[in-house]
């Protein structure tokens, strides 16, 4: 059995998933630390290995993996995939993985191949979230696709009839929102981020959960509106990303939610480039 470890390291967390022969068996999910030593993110990893084998990082049902079949030492995978938004921890990373797997990890980035069309002016500044978020949803949804994910910028990534990245947006995420709200506003608080029992909010709180949850609601909305306007054809939405689930049962366009998109699509492109 071949296992893959991937890892994604995004702004605010860092998520960590283990494949085995192709497929992602489980994942776990950790704050991202600026200061990480490459001895804490292995440390990171041997916890996820320990959560998957007690059951408190259960295993996909379709997946071909027992607690059994993880090795009970170094190499703890035959390999590695990086993507990184965040340089100054991906050679840490990197480290961590090399000493997990005795191989240098591939990272997603230049001279990667992923299988998509770039019709981007500067394909190197697309993020390797977004390219393995692209390459998943390619390959469950076929081509064209539409992929919004929710983080600290909400992006939008259209893979058109051909198969290329047509072009996004990224605009600023909900709790980016909210914490400008509550920072740049003396009398505003910081506030939940759920959608209020009415449109109309009777309190500052419940008005500010309107404007900033129901407000990224007609948003996204709208903006699915307009790109399919441009595009000239409609299109399969995928969202991801903390909340997606909430914000899709809000919107008035249908959408899949699909919270392992970015692990699955390095998972793909661990299996398109490995050496």
């Amino acid at each position: 059995m071949s296992l893959v470890l991937a890892i994604d390291i995004r702004n605010t967390h860092t998520r960590l998933g283990l494949a085995a022969d192709g497929v992602l068996a489980a994942q776990w999910s950790v704050g991202t630390d600026a200061g990480c030593t490459a001895d804490e993110a292995v440390s990171c990893v041997a916890t996820f290995f320990d959560a998957v084998d007690c059951g408190l990082a259960p295993l996909a049902p379709d997946a071909a993996l027992a607690p059994a079949d993880l090795p009970s030492r170094a190499p703890l995978a035959d390999g590695a995939i990086i993507a990184s938004v965040f340089p100054s921890l991906t050679e840490v990373w990197v480290e961590a993985a090399r000493r997990l797997t005795d191989t240098r990890p591939l990272t997603v980035g230049p001279g990667l191949k992923s299988g998509l069309k770039m019709a981007f002016s500067d394909p190197s500044s697309v993020g390797a979230d977004r390219v393995a978020e692209m390459v998943a949803a390619k390959s469950a949804w076929g081509a064209p696709v539409l992929v919004i994910d929710l983080g600290i910028s909400t992006t939008f990534e259209l893979l058109d009839r051909e198969g290329s990245f047509k072009g996004g947006i990224i605009a600023p995420g909900m709790r980016l929102g909210a914490a400008a709200l509550a920072k740049g506003a003396a009398q505003l608080p910081a506030v939940e981020l759920r959608a209020p029992r009415a449109l109309l909010g009777r309190s500052t709180e419940a008005a500010m959960q309107s404007g900033i949850v129901m407000g990224e609601v007609a948003r996204i909305d709208g903006l699915i509106d307009m790109i399919w306007e441009d595009a000239g054809y409609r299109t399969p939405v995928v969202l991801t990303g903390r909340g997606a689930e909430s914000i899709a049962a809000l919107m008035g366009h249908e959408a899949s939610v699909d919270q392992a998109l970015g692990l699955r699509g390095l998972v793909e492109l661990y299996l398109m480039n490995r050496r």
